[in-house]
Parts: C-alpha cells; structure tokens; sequence
C-alpha cells in the first residue's frame, strides 16, 4: 500500500515514516508541498492514501486538498496540524480533507486514524485478493494456489514479493513495463539499482514454481511482464 507523506518537520517526518514503514506501508515523504504536487500528479504512481501537513512550504496541505478535489481525485487525505481551532478544523474538512490529528499526536492514534480511511475508502483493499485460482493473504503475506492441494499449499513470500505479485495479478493478461514496476513499488528518490526488478522477478518467480505456476510470469523482452490468467 503506497502512501504519500508531506511533512517539513524532519524529525516528526522521519518517525512517521518509520513507523509506517514497520507497519507495511510503502511511503513517500516529501517536505514542500510543490514537490507533493508533483508527484500527485505522475501518472505511473498511485497512492492509496495522503498524509497532509496544513504549514508547508509551497502549496499548503490545505491547497493540496483543494487541488485535488477540484480534479475530483478522490484520494483520501489525513491532515496533520497544530490548529486546533474549531474553525480551522472546519476549514480543512471543507477544503476536501477526510480527517484530522491535532500535534501532538501519538503514533497509535495515527495508525488507527489511517484505518478507519481505508475502511471508508471505496479503494479499500479486502483482506484477500483472487485472481484465477492464486489468492493473496494481506494478513499473512502468503499466495495460495488452490490448484495444488499438495503438501505446500501456501507459499511465504517476503514484502516485496508479496507487492509485486499484488501488482501483476492486479493487471491481468496487460504488458507492465519494467520502469511502471519500479514507480509504483518502490520509493521515489530510492534509486534501486537497474536489475532489481528483474532480480525480485526471479525470487518470486521460484517461489511460484513451487506451487505448480511455473509460466505464470511470462516475460517479453524489450517490452516488459505479463501476468497469465490462463496459467493459473
């Protein structure tokens, strides 16, 4: 799950995005809210949820909001604040934020507050995932492959295995480029070194032989992977 953070406080911004980071969230931090915009606005990546200082340099968490509802992007956003005014809150709800957490905050409150806009979020991600006959376990971080009722019915698959097939079987029978796979599963400004989409494709490819779907996977050289329904 791919969330944005915008946060000039470095401290504060570094504990967060810990913490979610330990929480399996896949965050983007950023500290000027033109900066934000930007990546709002690629197209190669999607976010499932926001997190929106209101003071920020540039464009303000509450310009944000703005902008976003104003193209009718429904992403849903947390604003962070130390106003506490009632009608500051009210300005921030109006102006297209989904909830608010007053500084300071603990990060409990924080992680709930987080889940209780998922629940409410018309993207909220079921606890499992089917596509064909693989069904992914967000609980358990595990594919099943009901066509093998053998002795290795689920297989264990590590963080980014387990997003990189969420991410394929997500996009059934469509071409994903390499580039696409590295925008979306990996941190903007990480700059993974150039084979490590090819690298995790292995390990997961391994680990799906395992479980009878060894041409799940198809790779077309010079476009990118396809994820096959048919095969599974």
């Amino acid at each position: 799950m791919r969330l944005l953070l915008v946060e000039d406080e470095p401290d504060l911004g570094a504990a967060i995005k810990r913490t979610l980071s330990q929480h399996k969230y896949l965050v983007d931090w950023v500290l000027d809210g033109n900066d934000a915009w930007a990546y709002l606005e690629n197209s190669w990546t999607q976010y499932t949820l926001a997190i929106f200082d209101w003071m920020l340099p540039g464009i303000s968490g509450l310009q944000l909001c703005k902008k976003l509802r104003d193209i009718n992007n429904p992403l849903p956003v947390l604003m962070l604040t130390a106003k506490d005014r009632m009608e500051d809150k009210v300005a921030g709800l109006d102006a297209g934020a989904d909830d608010y957490l007053i500084k300071p905050f603990g990060m409990a409150e924080l992680l709930a507050r987080l889940r209780a806009l998922q629940r409410r979020s018309p993207q909220f991600q079921p606890q499992k995932l089917t596509v064909g006959n693989l069904t992914l376990d967000y609980g358990n971080n595990v594919v099943t492959n009901q066509n093998n009722p053998g002795e290795q019915p689920e297989i264990f698959l590590t963080n980014k295995e387990f997003q990189l097939l969420e991410y394929l079987m997500k996009h059934p029978n469509q071409i994903v480029t390499s580039e696409q796979i590295r925008y979306q599963l990996w941190e903007v400004g990480a700059e993974p070194i150039s084979n490590v989409v090819a690298a995790q494709m292995r390990l997961l490819r391994r680990k799906l032989a395992n479980s009878g779907c060894e041409n799940l996977i198809e790779t077309l050289h010079g476009l990118g992977y396809r994820f096959n329904l048919e095969t599974t």
